[in-house]
């Protein structure tokens, strides 16, 4: 099918990694292929219009920008005769995704995120994890939910604690309790092969095969495992009953890393015969259930009740560093997934981050995510900022976060809202401003309806360039009224511009 594009429309959608390259517009000559995501991120089959349009597929499909003009399958569904950006999202949602009317753990934006990845990497053990907890305590920052990272379990597949890293781990989730912080273990689909979990697994019938009958193994970042056959009930219902036993020690939560789109394949034996997609899609229908939860990668789980982090990015200032938190983060917004977290502050690449460390650490970098994150749905640290920044940049974290408690009512109110009406924490400009020449707008962005945040995103910068819609407009004590235009403004490190509409 062949669709003309028309006079000043936009379109954003399709898989949350093409931030950067959102909006497309009549100009635009491209093709995107998420006939199966192959991008770390979530992706759904879902694309939204400025001028009151959208396309929708149950499954993914291509697209190419060419000449003004679009082309797509002709069992691709367009839909038109709504005003703008949020009435065509609205609707597209309310028919195809409509939200489960419930939020991931409230604590999970009330309060700071602590991942213990880059501090421990593998090396997950009671005694460096108890001694990171008690640092972030003592350099004043505030207890908060804390992810024990890979490396804490016996096997991939055998969910119990490692007894030589954990000699006590139902002590050790009891003190962290005490010091105020909420747990949650890092945990994946794969099965390391030639375990007795493996063997379990492998009598129960719960593993996805090979054509051939055998077990399909999967390459993945951390090696070759079998993965489990999400698809059977017998399998989630094994994996649940490991999960509830953690639960019962003390643990809030989990991490459910993996189940890529990437990788499945076509040709996989399921209990279920689905595609690749649809595995990520129930994996992500699996960690529904538990109410401390987080995601990095889904399809078509737009309106899902998860914490939705943008893939691991690179300490970097470019493309896939922190210049595309913010378009991401806008992306994640109009295709369904409002509970959102820009990654770990400075960069959740680790290998990226600790050579980094080791040469040249990039503290106005890490100093610039956070204040990106400030007033992002979460927040998330996991290198220890008062142990790689001075104490001057620290102060400058210190100063994102009172920005967060500011407007944390804020942030806590339009969660909720989001789940009642789908609508996106994050906001595109256009999203709230559909009169005004914002389309293509990515590097400020709407917290709700009437804050407008502009945080620095580039080296060596003391202020930026804002566009401030027409209206009154207050930023801190000054007063704007403002025509539709653009000023600049310098800000404190840490502190992003935030003007609130009045």
């Amino acid at each position: 099918m062949k669709e003309r594009i028309l006079e000043n429309e936009y379109w954003y959608g399709a898989c949350v990694k093409y931030g950067l390259d959102m909006p497309l517009h009549e100009k635009s000559e491209c093709e995107l292929d998420f006939s199966s995501n192959n991008t770390p991120n979530q992706a759904m089959p879902f694309l939204v219009s400025s001028r009151g349009r959208y396309l929708w597929r149950e499954t993914g499909f291509k697209i190419k920008f060419h000449k003004g003009i679009m082309e797509f399958p002709d069992d691709v569904l367009m839909v038109s005769g709504y005003s703008n950006l949020k009435g065509a999202y609205l609707a597209g949602m309310q028919r195809h995704f409509p939200f489960h009317k419930k939020t991931p753990a409230k604590n999970l934006f009330h309060k700071n995120i602590y991942c213990t990845w880059i501090e421990l990497t593998f090396d997950q053990n009671q005694k460096d994890i108890l001694k990171y907890a008690k640092s972030i305590l003592d350099h004043g920052m505030p207890a908060g939910v804390l992810i024990i990272d890979d490396g804490w379990s016996e096997n991939y597949g055998d969910w119990r604690f490692h007894s030589g890293k954990f000699p006590d781990a139902k002590e050790m989730i009891a003190k962290l309790h005490d010091m105020g912080f909420e747990v949650m273990l890092w945990m994946c689909p794969y099965i390391t092969a030639d375990t007795v979990a493996y063997r379990k697994a492998l009598k129960k019938d719960i593993l996805v095969k090979q054509e051939d009958g055998d077990t399909y193994i999967v390459k993945w970042w951390n090696g070759y495992s079998a993965v489990l056959d999400i698809s059977n009930p017998k399998a989630q219902e094994w994996l649940s009953e490991q999960l509830n036993e953690l639960k019962v020690l003390g643990v809030d939560g989990f991490k459910f890393d993996g189940g890529d789109s990437l990788h499945y394949r076509e040709d996989n034996v399921t209990a279920l015969s689905i595609s690749p997609d649809e595995h990520c899609n129930l994996w992500a229908g699996f960690g529904e259930q538990f109410e401390y939860n987080e995601y990095r990668s889904g399809f078509r789980a737009g309106g899902y009740a998860l914490l939705q982090r943008l893939c691991d990015k690179d300490h970097s200032w470019d493309n896939n560093g922190i210049s595309s938190l913010i378009p991401d983060t806008l992306l994640q917004g109009v295709t369904g997934h409002p509970y959102s977290c820009p990654d770990m502050i400075g960069g959740g690449e680790y290998l990226n981050f600790q050579e980094m460390e080791e040469s040249n650490l990039d503290q106005e970098l890490f100093v610039r995510h956070c204040e990106i994150a400030c007033l992002m749905p979460a927040i998330q640290f996991s290198a220890a900022p008062y142990r790689v920044l001075s104490e001057e940049n620290f102060k400058a974290i210190k100063r994102s976060l009172k920005v967060r408690d500011k407007y944390l009512n804020k942030i806590m109110n339009y969660v909720d809202l989001a789940a009642e009406t789908g609508e996106p924490v994050i906001r595109y400009m256009s999203y709230e401003f559909p009169e005004e020449p914002v389309e293509r707008i990515s590097d400020q962005f709407m917290l709700g309806n009437n804050l407008l945040v502009a945080p620095i995103y580039q080296k060596n910068c003391t202020g930026r360039e804002v566009y401030l819609p027409k209206g009154s407009w207050k930023l801190g004590d000054e007063k704007v009224l403002s025509q539709g235009e653009k000023l600049y403004r310098e800000s404190q490190p840490g502190c992003p511009l935030v003007f609130e509409k009045i």
